[in-house]
Formats: structure tokens, sequence, C-alpha cells
């Protein structure tokens, strides 16, 4: 049973943070910048996918990478040849590496050539209560066609028991549609209800602090305890505590979370 107290200062902090200034700092700045459906989809999943490491490093190089597209990525990745990846070539951020970014362009066009799309794919294998069997299955198709193994690691896999945070992250970016203008909420084949919070080094502090997670290791038994206690502060949109553990985990430290309860 979550705390009356947490789940007020929660609903305070998630007011604070869930604000268009949020956006500007943040890898969803890349999938605002564009309107077409399939635009959003792919450039918010190339910018999450590289979302690990200095906030502007990440904006810069997930912007770069979407240049190398043209500024049209649904378009590139439906219409390229192969000499048009050797453009590649030089793009690198931290792991990932051109290697990696080709073979994305593969794995994408053959999901929106043969599954329907992103948002049909992960529709058709959520649970009415969880996005992550979805995830299992993405990760299944993603890597359907020959690919090279390194690129393995940069698709997290709940089946491994990853908490598979970017892909949580940007599936939060395509669903959630409250009309505070973070969250593009693009996706109207599943709920809020269904996503799982976004579990990283900052969320996971935080929340240890706050009791929503008792186990020590940031893997999906963990991520399973967050979304339980996450659910029954709010089942309908409980991934909007994300904006709330984020923002203190980044921004604030455990200084002010001691501050804001019990104050």
């Amino acid at each position: 049973m979550v705390d009356n107290e947490i789940k007020e200062f929660l609903e305070e902090k998630a007011e604070q943070y869930n604000t268009p200034s949020f956006i500007e700092s943040d890898p969803v700045f890349i999938p605002h910048q564009f309107s077409l459906k399939e635009d959003i989809e792919i450039s918010g999943l190339m910018a999450a996918t590289i979302a690990w490491g200095n906030r502007k490093t990440i904006l810069r190089n997930a912007l770069n990478l979407i240049s190398l597209m043209g500024n049209s990525p649904y378009d590139f990745i439906m219409n390229h040849r192969e000499h048009n990846l050797e453009k590649f070539g030089g793009f690198v951020h931290r792991t990932f590496n051109a290697t990696d970014a080709k073979y994305f362009i593969r794995a994408l066009k053959n999901i929106y050539c043969n599954k329907g799309g992103l948002e049909s794919l992960f529709a058709g294998s959520a649970t009415p209560k969880s996005v992550i069997p979805a995830i299992v299955n993405f990760h299944e198709i993603f890597f359907s066609i020959p690919h090279p193994e390194r690129t393995r690691k940069h698709v997290s896999n709940p089946a491994k028991g990853s908490p598979a945070k970017r892909i949580n992250m940007w599936l939060r970016w395509m669903v959630r549609r409250d009309g505070r203008g973070v969250d593009l909420g693009i996706w109207d084949s599943l709920s809020p209800s269904q996503l799982s919070c976004p579990l990283d080094i900052h969320t996971g502090n935080i929340a240890r602090r706050l009791g929503l997670i008792t186990h020590k290791q940031n893997n999906l038994k963990a991520l399973n305890e967050l979304d339980t206690n996450l659910r029954e502060m709010d089942p309908e949109d409980p991934v909007k505590y994300d904006f709330a553990l984020f923002g203190l985990g980044i921004f604030e430290g455990f200084h002010k979370l001691d501050e804001g309860i019990g104050r």
C-alpha cells in the first residue's frame, strides 16, 4: 500500500516537470520536430535508442542521425537503396555506430513493409494490462532478418530480464496524451494504463528511497514492483509519475526529496 503522502508528493512533482519547458533539453525534442505519424515514430525510436550519456550530446547526435535520413526518416527508410546507407559511415554515439544505424533502417523497413508498422506491431502483442510482451515480440521481429550480432545490445529484451528503459520511454511518448504538450500521444490502439515506467539509475534510486522498489538491481523484477505501486496510485495513467521520479533524480536529488516528504 503506497502512502498517501508519497502519492501527493509525486503528483506535485509530476505536475512540475510535465511541462513544455521540459522538451528542449530532453530526447523527446526529436520527435516533436515532425508532424507525420511515421516520422514521429521513427525519429522517436532512434532518439530513444541512443538516449544515454550527456543530454546535449544525445540531442546533437540524434539530430545528426535524422539529418542523414534527409530529415524525412519514413521516406528514407521506405525508399532508400543500399548505396544511400554509405553516408552513415562516420556516425557514432558511444557504442552505437554506423553498423547499428544501417541495420535499424533495414529492420524498420521490414516492419513497415511486412508487419503493418510500429503501432500495429506493438498493439497486436500487448496484453490488456502490459506492454512488456509487446516489447519482447518487437525484439524478436526486429531481429528476424539477417543482422549483426552487435546490434542486439541496442534493443532491450525483457525476456532476458531487462527493464527496457529506452523502449518504455519511447512508448510513453507515443501513447500518453494528457494535453500537457510533452508526450505526443499519436497511438490510439494502446492505453496509458498498459505502459511501464522507464526505469534507470535515476528513477530507480528515487523509487527505492520512497519505498516503491525493494529489489536492489534495476531489472525486470524491480520494474514489475515499481509498476504495481504506480498503478495503485493511478491505474489509468501510472507512467505520469515518471516525470516526478526522473525530475527528482536528475534535477533535485535526495536532499530535495527529504525536504518534500514530511514537510
